[in-house]
């Protein structure tokens, strides 16, 4: 499967790896502001260790075995390894001169638990509709202000989202593997919350059911007082809008 939109990584840096297992002192409070160049995880960034990790030998295993979102989140704590280069190749810059790439499939992910926020996204995603339908889990696709970075232009980032309680969580996010975000009442509260932990502005955040597809549903904060409050959209200036209609 192809992908519509892009991850990124900062070019030309070494990229901080949490490797499986491993925990630094401790995880980033919400007011912690990440490296804006990356979507790599941070070096001080753990994994919670509030779950146990249920592990199986196989995917086909893990949907058997695995029950809800918290299952999900501790193997993606313990096992996901950010991959640098495949977030270049997957640039906007680089889709426009070669081509889409497929997005890896959560089989082949479970296998090889490496890559970059979409197909970290997509494991999550399509592993929770399987295991726990009720949580209604989907795309939650974030477009930053465009960075150009060696000549790729990056502005991308996928994570996922489902709901718990009546309320909204987020998680499989690259920046951050192994963490729950939540609960929020709304995307708009978590959008906010999150531009300020990745030090950029957010521009545009659409929830879809496929990374398929293309932005162009998505709507856009320019500036002008129609956009700017439009559902999908973040002004931080102003109060946050009501959450966009799922696809």
């Amino acid at each position: 499967m192809a992908l519509a939109a892009t991850c990124f990584a900062s070019v030309g840096a070494a990229q901080p790896v949490v490797q499986p297992g491993a925990h630094a002192a401790a995880p980033p409070s919400a007011q912690a502001v990440a490296d804006p160049l990356s979507d790599a995880p941070e070096a001080t960034f753990a994994p919670s260790a509030s779950r146990p990790l249920v592990d199986a030998p196989s995917y086909a295993q893990a949907l058997v075995r695995w029950r809800d979102a918290g299952d999900v989140n501790a193997w993606i704590g313990t096992r996901f390894r950010y991959d640098p280069a495949r977030a270049l190749q997957l640039s906007e810059t680089q889709r426009q001169r070669n081509g889409t790439l497929p997005i890896v499939a959560p089989s082949a992910f479970f296998e090889q638990p490496a890559g970059v926020c979409v197909d970290l996204s997509r494991f999550a995603v399509e592993t929770l509709r399987q295991i726990d339908p009720a949580a209604k889990a989907r795309y939650l696709m974030i477009e930053f202000d465009p960075l150009v970075l060696s000549g790729q232009t990056l502005r991308r980032h996928w994570v996922a989202v489902y709901e718990a309680g009546g309320q909204l969580h987020f998680f499989a996010d690259s920046k951050r593997p192994g963490h729950v975000a939540g609960p929020y009442t709304s995307t708009a509260q978590f959008i906010e919350a999150y531009a300020k932990y990745r030090g950029r502005r957010i521009v545009a955040y659409q929830e879809r059911g496929s990374f398929e597809r293309q932005l162009r549903a998505a709507r856009r904060a320019t500036g002008s007082s129609s956009s700017a409050s439009s559902p999908g959209s973040l002004s931080l200036s102003s109060p946050p809008p009501s959450p966009p209609t799922p696809p």
